[in-house]
């Protein structure tokens, strides 16, 4: 079962059970098929925020199609047949609890947002956030509180058949593994629940996993445009993302899994070189193009990738702060890995949107810059690359506060609150560089303090 029917999922781990099973079968018919099970997925939501996107896909069968396009335009289409379940949504999260606490349901994977994990810098669950509250008393508005009702059913049918279950975070949050699996024990600590988190603890893994695929909100015309293939069906519910693709998951599934190796995912021990490639250089990166090109006035990542003061800063934080803190540490060519992640960016035919990146900094900036600013001061170097794309998210939420965006800044983590004590403060950014949420133990060096009071000016300069 997957929860989380947005786009990314259609397009990453739904796409990769697709061509498996596709796989099989071939092998199937030549007989090379050494009895390997099909696996399915079973679809639902623990929000009712991304349309009527399940009852389309109902209507549909729960087939739909993936555009791929890369970077001088090329498309390609695939119908996805790997979702067989639509998990009908409800608040109380009945059909969901159904669904996850069947005997058939072996691993549960979610994509929830970075911000749906709710942890701040010192890995530790905001309790105080409202979302957390209401789940505390026995909601299940987050991944805590629907996994709880799921757990409690699977509990029950201990000893009868075998309730095991792996639960596979699949969001860009590094460690995603260990933040969902220490966060929740947070969780259930706080609702006093012993005897769950001992079943938790005993009967269940949380696999690390890095996921890669950009996957812009679908264009206007990406209906029309699947509707000239002349399916034998009409598709109301298409995906577009670029054609690279990767997904790495550390082997650590506590009652089977599907055979993805098959089609080019990674099983491995240690996620770790792989997941801090993906975050902090693209991931981070990423952000510099959108907060700087939005504060620019371009509305597309692309765009941003065609300035070259912008292009400059994204390759300069990767070049000066990223590699040398990651080089002793990983295998992989960190400069190809880099060269690749920004030509991936330049890619105009994905018109991905300044907008869909933007958001979330509140988790993006701990996830996915604080710790190379850490090892920056921990070796002695001045961070002023990384410091820069901090500035940029400053100026950019001063200009969200003060209405001067052209589309409205979204950030689970963030409330009025909290932004009141940053731009009502005589001194906002000194407020901004002492936030707990964002910087943790960062807040009280005074070199951090002091670069970011100088990159929020330099950037001001640079915008003019």
């Amino acid at each position: 079962m997957h929860i989380g029917s947005g786009m990314f999922h259609r397009a990453h781990q739904a796409y990769y059970l697709d061509k498996l099973n596709n796989k099989l079968d071939e092998e199937e018919k030549e007989k090379e098929n050494s009895g390997i099970s099909r696996w399915s997925i079973a679809l639902g939501n623990i929000r009712d925020d991304v349309g009527d996107i399940l009852e389309v896909l109902q209507r549909q069968h729960c087939k739909y199609t993936l555009e791929t396009v890369d970077s001088v335009g090329d498309r390609q289409h695939h119908v996805i047949k790997s979702i067989k379940i639509i998990v009908p949504y409800d608040q109380d999260g009945k059909h969901l609890v159904q669904q996850g606490a069947h005997v058939d349901t072996k691993v549960i994977s979610f994509t929830v947002t970075e911000s749906g994990y709710y942890y701040d810098v010192n890995l530790q669950l905001v309790a105080t956030h409202p979302d957390i509250q209401h789940d505390l008393k026995g909601g299940c508005k987050t991944i805590y509180g629907s996994i709880t009702k799921i757990l409690r059913e699977r509990m029950k049918i201990t000893g009868t058949a075998d309730s095991r279950i792996t639960l596979l975070s699949c969001d860009n949050v590094r460690k995603n593994g260990v933040v969902f699996k220490t966060c929740y024990q947070q969780f259930l600590e706080m609702v006093g629940d012993k005897m769950l988190l001992e079943w938790f603890q005993a009967n269940t893994t949380c696999p690390n996993t890095m996921v890669d695929r950009i996957t812009p909100r679908p264009p206007a015309d990406l209906v029309a445009r699947v509707a000239t293939l002349h399916q034998d069906f009409e598709d109301r519910a298409p995906v577009m993302c670029e054609k690279f693709t990767q997904w790495v998951i550390e082997d650590n599934f506590i009652i089977g899994r599907p055979a993805l190796e098959k089609v080019g995912v990674e099983f491995t021990q240690d996620v770790k070189p792989y997941e801090e490639a993906k975050v902090r250089i693209l991931n981070a990166s990423h952000c510099i193009l959108a907060w700087g090109g939005t504060l620019k006035g371009y509305t597309y990542i692309h765009e941003g990738m065609r300035d070259p003061q912008i292009k400059t800063m994204a390759y300069d934080y990767i070049t000066n702060d990223v590699i040398p803190t990651l080089k002793a540490k990983t295998p992989l060519n960190l400069e190809s890995y880099r060269d690749i992640a920004l030509d991936r960016f330049s890619n105009p035919y994905l018109a991905d949107t300044n907008q869909r990146v933007s958001s979330e900094g509140y988790t993006k900036i701990p996830g996915f810059v604080v710790p190379t600013i850490t090892a920056c001061f921990q070796r002695g170097d001045a961070p002023r690359s990384s410091i820069r794309l901090v500035a940029l998210f400053f100026v950019l939420l001063q200009r969200s506060y003060q209405g001067k965006l052209p589309y409205i800044y979204v950030d689970a983590v963030l409330t009025k609150e909290m932004l009141n004590n940053i731009f009502k403060a005589t001194d906002p950014v000194q407020a901004f560089a002492h936030d707990q949420v964002l910087f943790g133990t960062l807040k009280d060096n005074a070199q951090f303090v002091s670069l970011v009071h100088e990159e929020v000016v330099q950037v001001n300069a640079w915008l003019g």
